[in-house]
């Protein structure tokens, strides 16, 4: 079953059209201030309490000193860590030492060497994305099937994604999920039709 993952939610509203779709997951991007999706620490345990016990909560970190993912996974305000700078296999292995909880590592993929050297991430889990992410492009996902045969670690599928085209990515590439952003916005604020929309895409596929 192919999980989902709508991720930058930073409002009440939010949360709750998050809890009216029911995915998987959903990601808050934390103690980042250049992104129009950030959200203090202090946000975030205010949203996470009204979040569905059903939604398991991301926090998203770039280049974050490892001691904040640490403390919320700990905490349990999270259930997942997913880092998106420069965060090397010293940094994972030293979140976690500090932790539990899940870590999902990003890669911009540019090329067949970026969706490998992904693959060979000590993280439980990676995320392909296009650029620096919330880009809403896709990249090139023909680099997958060059690297079908080492794809053994689950990764989420990003960039661009939208109802039309979901359908064909999981189909066609097997994500272990699917990570939505941009896609369902209006004018930069998360839209409740389009998470409802996204959310039903790939549960049809489920049937």
């Amino acid at each position: 079953m192919t999980k989902i993952k709508i991720c930058g939610l930073s409002r009440p509203e939010d949360i709750d059209y998050v809890n009216e779709a029911c995915p998987d997951y959903c990601g808050f991007v934390i103690g980042v201030p250049s992104s129009r999706r950030n959200v203090s620490v202090e946000t975030l345990y205010c949203l996470r309490r009204r979040l569905s016990g059903a939604v398991k909560a991301v926090g998203v970190f770039v280049n974050a000193e490892a001691e904040l993912p640490a403390r919320l996974l700990q905490d349990g305000v999270i259930s997942a860590a997913q880092l998106h700078g420069q965060e090397d296999e010293a940094y994972i292995r030293r979140l976690r030492e500090r932790s539990v909880g899940k870590i999902i590592k990003a890669f911009s993929v540019e090329s067949r060497e970026d969706v490998e050297r992904a693959f060979a991430s000590s993280a439980d889990m990676v995320l392909l994305d296009h650029g620096k992410g919330g880009t809403g492009e896709t990249f090139d996902w023909r680099l997958l099937e060059a690297c079908s045969g080492k794809a053994e670690k689950p990764f989420f599928l990003a960039g661009g994604l939208n109802p039309e085209n979901i359908p064909e990515a999981v189909q066609r590439y097997r994500p272990y999920g699917v990570d939505l952003s941009s896609a369902v916005e209006t004018g930069g604020r998360k839209d409740r039709e389009k998470i409802l929309a996204a959310v039903a895409a790939v549960r049809r596929m489920e049937r």
